[in-house]
């Protein structure tokens, strides 16, 4: 029986922790969280519990140790302390996070222990470079080349609950999500090299309409220069990765940012309301007409979304902003969580789409395109819970098994990776379409 390790028992956890009960593994969930963690488990006679401080990271190289594999589901500012854990005991280890410069560092040693450290092995990143990367190198094996790449992913709300003037709902905390948004990006466009600053990430975008959903507004997702290299695709031309949301996330989020009110610095709001915090960003603060002093502040219409999305979460509202709250990020997030997380009754939704302008030896071009819809469902699990979580749990298990014999730090971009786990994924309904020889009117992007 393999001995498994999650760290962290969050929102995505419950099905990768089932996953592993299910293929007969004895897993040991060390959290903070350990209601949760008894939620998932629920006395399974496989399922183990232990409370760990993440800071901590010398209490667990005992278990770690005694482990075949660990999985960290953890902040990823944690996973590099993690790793070398992993290194000193020689266990395999698998994350759904971005791989930091820090943890690259770490590949000769990972080696040189013999065990493999993947990361981004979950939805965005995870799914989105496995399906890209079958695609890619399909078009090398048939001796041609991409010439131009989109690759779009969106975790929303099913477009029956997207319902508030923002357009979305969180099934996790909202603080990454936010924090995201203060991020810049650039892309190459027709060999131009595209920079975009954080304060017109927002502002920068266009609409894309998905079969059955309907328009989507996309904007660009960090640095899409980056996987020229990770993917091999020198010569490219157009190479952009963004992030789908429905109209009204992005106008909104770009107004709180013109604002400052995702600013993390702590003041003192003793006293004041949310309305009054309102008013010290508006250019007019004695207008007794707050809608219009706002709308004149950001020179949109009273009764664009943007002002209704601020009436909808409360900032408009004359109650006080409760005392624990240091900074108007904090008091954004609240207010987000509190009229924002998805309902129990309620499902989610991702999107990803991937387009590909392919040119052949012969001077023919094809296009091709790649795409997934997945919904959750109320009664078991969010779809960005399965799609998160069930990569990391396949990948996890063909290492077990042998059938992943890599050995470093890795992201799934190896075929060794995606077309096992790929394959299996599609067991649980999570699979990507693939069309080939479209119209170059696909390339819309």
């Amino acid at each position: 029986m393999y001995k498994v390790v999650v760290l962290g028992a969050g929102m995505v956890a419950r099905p990768l922790i089932h996953y592993f009960l299910e293929n007969d593994c004895r897993v040991t969930i060390a959290c903070n969280t350990c209601n949760n963690a008894q939620k998932i488990l629920k006395d399974h006679p496989n399922g183990h519990i232990i409370y760990w401080d993440a800071n901590d990271t010398d209490a667990i190289v005992p278990l770690v140790e005694d482990s075949h594999l660990v999985v960290s589901l953890l902040p990823y500012k944690f996973h590099t302390s993690v790793a070398r854990v992993c290194i000193e005991t020689k266990t395999d280890m698998v994350t759904t996070s971005y791989v930091s410069d820090e943890m690259s560092g770490l590949d000769r040693e990972a080696k040189e222990a013999g065990i493999i450290i993947l990361n981004e092995t979950g939805l965005d990143p995870g799914i989105d470079h496995m399906s890209a990367k079958r695609i890619i190198d399909s078009i090398k094996e048939k001796g041609g080349r991409v010439e131009k790449f989109w690759s779009v992913c969106g975790a929303l709300p099913a477009p029956e609950n997207a319902d508030n003037p923002l357009g979305y709902k969180f099934s996790w905390s909202p603080g990454g999500v936010l924090l995201a948004s203060k991020n810049d990006a650039r892309y190459l466009d027709n060999g131009q090299l595209v920079e975009i600053s954080p304060d017109e990430l927002f502002r920068k975008i266009f609409t894309y309409k998905i079969k059955n959903i309907g328009d989507l507004e996309v904007y660009a997702n960090r640095d899409s220069i980056k996987y020229i290299d990770i993917y091999g695709l020198d010569g490219i031309k157009t190479i952009f990765r963004g992030t789908f949301r429905y109209r009204g996330w992005c106008e909104t989020i770009d107004a709180l940012k013109t604002l400052n009110l995702l600013d993390k610095e702590e003041s003192d709001f003793s006293g004041m309301s949310y309305a009054d915090l309102i008013r010290t960003r508006t250019v007019d603060p004695g207008n007794n007409d707050l809608a219009a002093a706002l709308a004149s502040t950001l020179d949109t219409g009273r009764d664009s979304p943007v002002i209704k999305a601020f009436e909808w979460l409360g900032l408009f509202d004359e109650l006080k902003i409760p005392a624990h709250l240091k900074s108007p990020f904090d008091i954004i997030s609240e207010l987000m969580m509190s009229r924002m997380m998805l309902g129990d009754n309620e499902r989610d939704m991702i999107v990803l789409r991937h387009v590909f302008l392919a040119r052949y030896k012969d001077g023919s071009t094809e296009v091709i395109s790649s795409q997934m819809v997945d919904y959750g469902s109320p009664s078991t699990d969010t779809s960005i819970a399965r799609t998160v979580a069930l990569p990391a749990a396949i990948a996890s298990k063909l290492i077990m098994d042998g059938e992943i014999k890599l050995k470093g730090v890795y992201r799934p971009v190896k075929k060794e990776i995606y077309d096992p786990v790929l394959s299996k994924l599609e067991e649980y309904g999570i699979k990507t379409i693939e069309e080939y020889g479209l119209p170059v009117s696909e390339l819309v992007f």
